[in-house]
């Protein structure tokens, strides 16, 4: 089994000791994307909706660095702050996943980082 880490330029850095994301055997898993900027590495807080749209930007250059693409994401988990949230930012999501339509969870969680109110990762074949 061979792992390969995954960087985009076109996505942030990570901010602590993860790949973006990682290949192995024909899957890409991505660490959570969260939405800051990569051109400028600041966080763009705004509304769920907002953030979403930046966040799933931020994971399409990182499938498309790994040679992957949305279209070949078999599983997603979103991560929102508050619930109340869900309908907006599953709004954007099906902008983004309207063909190919993957497995997906979503959960309420107490606190995300930086505490932005969205974060996303996914699971993709190559």
């Amino acid at each position: 089994m061979s792992i390969k880490s995954i960087k985009s330029e076109n996505a942030p850095a990570p901010i602590g000791p993860y790949s973006q994301a990682v290949e192995s055997n024909g899957f890409i898993f991505t660490s959570g994307q969260i939405s800051i900027d990569p051109k400028t590495n600041e966080l763009i807080e705004g509304s769920a909706a907002d953030q979403a749209k930046l966040v799933l930007e931020n994971l399409k250059a990182v499938l498309q660095a790994a040679g992957s693409g949305l279209d070949k994401v078999v599983k997603t988990t979103i991560f929102l702050q508050s619930m109340s949230d869900f309908a907006a930012v599953n709004e954007v999501y099906a902008q983004y996943f309207n063909v190919s339509l993957p497995a997906r969870s979503t959960v309420e969680v107490s606190c995300l980082p930086k505490n932005v109110l969205v974060e996303v990762d996914c699971i993709a074949v190559k």
